[in-house]
């Protein structure tokens, strides 16, 4: 098909070749399916942010040029798992290293759940199954977007979207503070040519990266750990064992006092939870991790001098194994531990303040993999100053209504490493406790 042709892109705009070439994109992206008068620009200046008509679009392709590292045209119809045109693209543009860009290409899928060799460009309503899915479909084209953008005019190695993950792994790593990073970022910005396409400032930088994280949901907590403002106490505005209240106290304000607007209510107490779920079903979304989920099952061996290795080979799993055998039927069933701690998050020992982390550890993983701090699931953060000791239920409740539903129903899961969607059930087989 000649409108797969990617050569005219690398033209200048005078060329002849570039000016026939935006003709036959303009008819290619006009003749999909579902387009009625406008589709996104993807002209330098716009980089498919913008949608126009055929005239503007043209137009502005002539007199701005088009990104050149857009040699995907998801935006305008093109299906992601045509490997033609993705030859096509490699052997024509050399914009960036093949491995760099379908790695980031494997990432972007994974996170939002999409099998590359069933995704259609026109399928927007299935991009996510959890969620607004036109707002997680925006989410993802707005990344492809970020992904196709060169860093710089000329730049092989990073595109925008890259070079941000990348930096924001550096931070992770090395735990430099929001500020710092920010700094970075200006010097790169100044640094790099002119035309760069790095964001302004860090905050811009965070929602883009934000795009390929999971949610968290915040629940406001009675100040003395009775229960938890949820689902039926949801608009509660106070305990209704111990009648505190669920806001702080606002200390009126020489400002405050002339605005005619309310005070903002701040809670005494809120915990953060990570729902389970969407967790563990990314777990499987990874080629390489869902794959090592049945590593004890397919290539643990039983030791004959009875050495334990794996909690596989423990008296608790086996037991479990022959009480609950459907359960067990199934490798890719996810076994998983609990532990929680209390640790002081200032440097300063005096302070008396304690918060709880509750961590979820998945034991499917073989023994090199499942005691890695990368493949803990972090499940909430229960506030201080003071530990909840004996109350802590009270802050598991969203865990274990998502832990009774993983054991009894369960939940469709795409198996990436087997290309398969299976029914996955979870079961928490014990708890770490000091």
């Amino acid at each position: 098909m000649e409108s797969k042709s990617r050569e005219w892109m690398q033209c200048k705009k005078n060329d002849p070749r570039y000016k026939i070439g935006v003709k036959q994109f303009i008819e290619f992206a006009f003749s999909q399916k579902n387009v009625k008068d406008v589709v996104p620009c993807p002209c330098v200046k716009c980089n498919n942010e913008r949608r126009k008509c055929r005239d503007e679009i043209e137009l502005d392709l002539l007199k701005f040029g088009i990104v050149k590292s857009y040699t995907r045209w998801l935006r305008h119809g093109e299906s992601i798992s045509d490997q033609t045109t993705h030859n096509n693209i490699i052997n024509e543009s050399n914009e960036f290293q093949e491995h760099e860009h379908d790695e980031m290409l494997d990432m972007l899928h994974e996170a939002f759940g999409v099998p590359i060799e069933n995704y259609v460009e026109g399928e927007r309503n299935k991009v996510s199954e959890g969620g607004d899915p036109k707002d997680a479909a925006e989410a993802f084209y707005k990344l492809m977007g970020d992904l196709e953008l060169e860093l710089y005019p000329g730049c092989k190695q990073f595109s925008k979207l890259s070079f941000l993950v990348k930096l924001f792994h550096i931070k992770c790593l090395t735990g430099i503070s929001d500020k710092s990073l920010e700094m970075v970022l200006n010097l790169f910005k100044e640094a790099l040519p002119k035309d760069n396409t790095l964001p302004e400032s860090y905050y811009e930088a965070e929602k883009i990266i934000k795009n390929l994280s999971l949610e968290s949901i915040k629940i406001d907590a009675c100040p003395n750990n009775c229960i938890l403002f949820w689902k039926e106490h949801a608009d509660a505005n106070e305990c209704v064992k111990c009648h505190a209240s669920r806001w702080k106290k606002n200390e009126p304000s020489s400002e405050s006092s002339t605005s005619q607007s309310k005070p903002k209510k701040i809670p005494s107490k809120t915990m953060r939870y990570f729902p389970l779920i969407p967790r563990l079903q990314r777990i499987f979304m990874s080629t390489k991790t869902a794959a090592s989920m049945r590593w004890h099952r397919d290539e643990r061996v039983d030791d004959p001098d009875g050495v334990m290795r794996h909690l596989a080979d423990s008296k608790a799993w086996k037991s479990f194994d022959e009480q609950y055998p459907t359960f067990a039927s199934e490798p890719r069933n996810v076994r998983l531990g609990l532990a929680s701690d209390g640790f002081s998050p200032f440097r300063n020992g005096h302070i008396p303040h304690n918060t709880w982390p509750v961590v979820l550890i998945p034991y499917n993983l073989p023994p090199w993999l499942c005691m890695k701090q990368q493949s803990f699931i972090l499940s909430m953060l229960i506030p201080g100053p003071k530990g909840p000791k004996d109350k802590i239920d009270v802050y598991l409740q969203p865990l274990i209504e998502e832990l009774k539903l993983l054991w009894e129903v369960g939940v469709e899961t795409y198996d990436a490493s087997k290309k398969e969607n299976f029914r996955m059930f979870a079961s928490l087989l014990w708890t770490i406790t000091l």
